[in-house]
């Protein structure tokens, strides 16, 4: 059985920052949930922050330089993405955005996706079906049923005590864990070493 592959990506500019946690607490349980499965899992969080200057100089060259060169090849290779965003303007935001413009359309085309989003409102919850699930549909991702968002008061305050947005963190783990876990590792492309032309033609008569 081989190794499984998830990439974080994570849109948040502080530090710390409740985007990165909501992104880490997504990832330990995913990858709880596929060891418990017998996987094995190789992770990689990525910090959108860091890399801000690679991913505009790439929107504006199409040639990705630095580090985002290394993250791009990773996500191209996954077999599940967690990415996470805080909102702004009632939707993701524009580094968020901006580092998905970048990415080949490609490279994302039947990945299990597991979208989250953090906020100071509960009112901008509908973030994950009107702006996070469009837009990766359009990349035709597998996206999880189960989508996080997670104001300031899911964090602990109140009656819950956190204990809601962990039992949906816990859920969405597992959902994205059954995806990947259902994905066949290193599929050949039947179109990657076609026959050749000569072959083709030699069963044919004069």
């Amino acid at each position: 059985m081989g190794t499984r592959t998830l990439v974080t990506v994570a849109a948040g500019l502080s530090t710390p920052s409740s985007t990165r946690l909501l992104a880490d607490r997504l990832t330990e349980a995913a990858v709880r949930s596929l060891t418990e499965r017998g996987e094995q899992v190789r992770t990689r969080t990525v910090e959108l922050r860091e890399l801000a200057h690679d991913i505009m100089n790439a929107m504006t060259t199409r040639v990705p330089t630095g580090d985002l060169r290394s993250v791009l090849e990773d996500l191209d290779g996954a077999d599940g993405l967690v990415a996470v965003t805080p909102v702004f303007n009632a939707s993701y935001s524009g580094l968020f955005k901006s580092f998905f413009d970048v990415v080949d359309p490609e490279a994302l085309d039947g990945i299990p996706v597991l979208v989250a989003a953090t906020g100071g409102s509960p009112r901008h919850s509908l973030v994950l079906e009107h702006a996070l699930r469009p837009m990766f549909a359009h990349t035709r991702s597998v996206v999880v049923p189960t989508g996080v968002y997670a104001a300031s008061e899911d964090w602990g305050a109140g009656e819950g005590g956190g204990r809601e947005l962990s039992e949906r963190v816990d859920r969405a783990g597992r959902q994205l864990a059954t995806l990947v876990g259902e994905r066949v590792p290193g599929a050949p492309d039947p179109y990657e070493e076609p026959t050749p032309f000569a072959d083709l033609m030699s069963g044919l008569g004069r």
